[in-house]
């Protein structure tokens, strides 16, 4: 069953053109005033000013005055807490998004950097199924989790940022649309082959000198007195040395576009993924060539989110 405030909001926005005035994109910063705050009162509130007129009531008809100076104080109390709940958004200030990285089909972490010149205390943020309480004094960093389903830009939908401080009988929000959309990467296919490589490439091997121990060989001229086998050797008729010697694969991958027959472009773009995450996995070096863009040879996580992006953005 839905929350009665919110069948009352939805209410009030078709009714009320000036509450949806603001569903338009906005350019950062975003600062919060008097002309996009709106107050009602909660369901708590609605029972309290019931029992507040029940208490008038008895008061006035059986002439009790200190019963009516305890209802014109907890009316006054009700009066300050909705000015209250009003200043603690009135000011507030949005003053940038940032967004980190994630496939489709995983959530995006989006980061909103919060500003207040005073102390605004239980303020809640909410977006798409997600809330998250804070206070802000001077500034500071909400994260919240948006879901995504498919990989390109995704625009941020509006979001609210809303209180029922301090006494929880007044709900005071307002709503932010900002003119702002993360890149989602591709989601990788989840198995397939390994990129094939040039003849030569696969060919490619050299020795290069390791700390770890190889194997033993025969001593041949010129191999120093100290990589020899003392204790192997004599139980053999030649001297054996400690071999430090191992092959080096070649490590790069030349990821292709066009060597990917067969297959339609969200699979390309899946399998791209795939390969581009066991590179990054495995410290090897890599190109990438798409139809729009040439990545040359690199590894790292600023290389793999530099080619993951491209593929994002791939149409």
């Amino acid at each position: 069953m839905r929350d009665p405030f919110q069948r009352l909001q939805q209410w009030a926005e078709r009714r009320l053109p000036a509450l949806t005035r603001h569903r338009r994109l906005e350019e950062l910063p975003i600062e919060l005033h008097r002309r996009r705050i709106y107050i009602v009162p909660t369901g708590f509130g609605l029972a309290f000013t019931v029992l507040l007129m029940v208490m008038m009531v008895g008061s006035l008809n059986y002439s009790n005055n200190a019963a009516l100076l305890l209802t014109c104080m907890l009316g006054a109390a009700t009066a300050i807490s909705m000015l209250v709940a009003f200043r603690t958004l009135n000011g507030l200030r949005v003053r940038g998004l940032r967004a980190g990285h994630a496939i489709a089909g995983q959530p995006i972490d989006i980061t909103f950097d919060f500003e207040a010149s005073r102390l605004r205390q239980a303020v809640r943020l909410d977006l798409a199924e997600h809330t998250r309480p804070f206070d802000v004094q001077g500034r500071v960093d909400v994260i919240l989790s948006l879901p995504t389903e498919q990989r390109g830009w995704l625009s941020l939908p509006r979001f609210r940022v809303w209180t029922t401080w301090p006494l929880g009988l007044f709900r005071a929000w307002s709503w932010m649309h900002p003119n702002y959309a993360v890149l989602v990467w591709p989601r990788p296919e989840l198995s397939g082959p390994f990129p094939t490589l040039p003849a030569a490439d696969q060919r490619r091997q050299r020795l290069h000198r390791g700390e770890d121990l190889a194997a033993l060989r025969d001593y041949r001229s010129g191999d120093s007195m100290r990589h020899i086998a003392w204790k192997a050797s004599a139980r053999h008729e030649s001297l054996l040395v400690k071999d430090y010697e191992q092959p080096e694969a070649r490590q790069e991958w030349q990821l292709d576009w066009r060597l990917l027959h067969g297959l339609d472009n969200e699979s390309r773009i899946s399998r791209l993924a795939r390969w581009l995450g066991e590179a990054q996995a495995q410290g090897r070096q890599w190109s990438l060539w798409l139809p729009n863009e040439v990545i040359e040879l690199g590894n790292g996580h600023a290389h793999y989110a530099r080619c993951m992006s491209a593929l994002a953005l791939l149409p």
